[in-house]
């Protein structure tokens, strides 16, 4: 089996995933990972999928979906194994306020000094309220108290609320 990274972006409209995965389905492709989201009207998908199959043949299984124009599609073979880094504490990490330049950047270059690594994220802008919600691992020889205080320094410089809490593993 090979596991392929599989991509797919444009124009949203009703029945992508299921085109997709169900060419995918053809080549007997099993979905391992996936995420997806629209963003602003424009849909995007990355799927790990495992295929006893060729990269030519998942693309050309899957370039169906490009025929109107509106999505891209990419196939990338990965290797199958990879380094897991130590597990460490689960902790959310909000920031709202007003939009601004640079706020992603100067929030995950401070969880990214402290060790940490952001494992989800998501942003959404409202009208001026910018929302910032992401899932992070901190090693748990991490300064959760000096990180907070320094995100707070940060956030204030940039105009906005940050929050950082543990997730409670019984929600997980």
């Amino acid at each position: 089996m090979t596991l392929f990274a599989v991509t797919v972006i444009g124009n949203d409209r009703p029945g992508i995933i299921a085109d997709t995965t169900a060419a995918l389905a053809r080549l007997g492709g099993n979905l391992e990972d996936s995420t997806m989201t629209i963003l602003r009207g424009h849909f995007a998908m990355v799927l790990l999928v495992s295929a006893d199959a060729a990269r030519s043949d998942v693309e050309s299984g899957l370039s169906p979906l490009e025929d109107d124009g509106t999505l891209l599609v990419s196939v990338r073979e990965v290797p199958q194994e990879y380094d897991v880094a130590a597990p460490g504490a689960p902790y959310l990490l909000s920031v709202h306020g007003a939009d601004r330049p640079g706020i992603v950047s100067a929030i995950t270059a401070e969880v990214a000094g402290a060790g940490g690594n952001v494992t989800d994220l998501s942003t959404r802008l409202t009208g001026d309220l910018y929302v910032l919600l992401a899932e992070v691992d901190l090693p748990g020889s991490a300064d959760v108290e000096g990180l907070s205080r320094r995100l707070r320094e940060v956030a204030d410089g940039l105009g906005v609320d940050v929050s950082l809490r543990p997730v409670d593993s019984d929600l997980m």
